[in-house]
């Protein structure tokens, strides 16, 4: 397996990063180690999770799956941003949030440091010195051995790295942005500053929630074990008609090239600029496999071309930066 350079970090990680969403929820334990166990013996050595899945739940079994000498072998992520509790300062991007928050998850993730620490979302009424000094802080600890972001805008992201290099603080070294071939905005302004500034990016949602592997039907009908039958206006506010129609075209397309959907799809995310491992989130050992299998491929021109004919770069069919639906998720998916 080829491995890539994690931003500037010295650090190799898989093509692949196994995101483990399902686990503690529409994944069983059981499965879920078994995946997780599939995924090392396969070569994937880069995990990524948050302390807001499932309540905590991902954290905890994706830690129990780990432990013991697996844990040494991995790169280790996880988030912090939205609520844990009731309590109006149990949530955000604040040094007093931070502080907690790392706690919990080292003590759900049995474990004595996280690899990847990430901020899940930006927030604009804080001063992102007060968040980078926090993380800082939590780097020279040793709790936390690099930092990121997830979803920020571009210009966001280059106010944060300046910061950092003006006082003297950890840098960003990825950025966590939904791109796939129903949304590919990052690549006007995100990629060129990625590629500038040795950023790696880990697009989440590669898939496009599942539109782009098919799971979708014209007809509107939700399969009941769909995530959009699970989390609700999220995802069913992005499987629109056109959407569906164009992940309809790209199943057409993968045919020719012997592919799934879904491989292919994963494919071109994976070989795209400054991209440095797309979140994959099997809910089964079958849909791991089905992943794994581009992990030995190249995205060829000709494959590059004729997706771009369906999804022309730098524009969108569905909105996935559009993300005001998370709250509703949140309390759907944890229920």
């Amino acid at each position: 397996m080829e491995y890539r350079i994690l931003g500037r970090t010295g650090v190799r990680v898989s093509p692949l990063c196994l995101g483990v969403m399902n686990f503690g929820g529409p994944t069983p334990e059981q499965e879920s180690i078994r995946i997780t166990h599939t995924a090392i013996d396969e070569g994937i050595n880069f995990f990524d999770t948050a302390n807001i899945y499932n309540r905590g739940e991902s954290e905890r079994v994706i830690g129990k799956a780990l432990a013991g000498s697996r844990r040494q072998k991995v790169i280790l992520a996880t988030k912090f941003h939205f609520p844990q509790s009731d309590d109006t300062n149990d949530s955000g991007n604040s040094r007093r949030h931070i502080f907690q928050a790392v706690e919990d998850s080292l003590s759900r993730l049995g474990t004595d440091w996280i690899d990847l620490y990430q901020i899940h979302r930006p927030v604009m009424d804080i001063p992102q010195d007060e968040t980078l000094r926090a993380l800082d802080d939590l780097v020279r600890q040793g709790k936390v051995r690099y930092i990121g972001c997830s979803t920020f805008p571009a210009w966001m992201i280059m106010e944060a790295l300046s910061i950092s290099d003006r006082y003297n603080l950890a840098r960003f070294v990825t950025e966590q942005p939904p791109y796939n071939l129903l949304d590919r905005r990052i690549e006007n302004e995100l990629v060129p500053l990625a590629l500038r500034y040795n950023l790696g990016l880990l697009p989440w949602s590669p898939l496009a929630m599942g539109t782009l592997a098919g799971r979708y039907a014209p007809s509107g009908e939700l399969p009941s074990d769909s995530r959009a039958a699970r989390i609700g206006s999220f995802v069913t506010e992005r499987v629109t008609p056109k959407a569906i129609t164009t992940g309809e075209r790209v199943a057409e397309l993968s045919q020719r090239f012997d592919l799934t959907p879904a491989q292919l799809s994963l494919l071109w995310v994976k070989d795209q600029p400054a991209v440095t491992s797309p979140i994959i989130g099997p809910r089964t050992i079958a849909h791991l496999q089905e992943a794994l299998h581009i992990t030995k491929m190249d995205l060829s021109q000709e494959m590059s071309s004729a997706l771009d004919e369906i999804v022309p770069p730098g524009s969108v069919v569905a909105d996935y930066h559009n993300t005001s639906g998370w709250m509703k998720m949140k309390i759907d998916f944890q229920s």
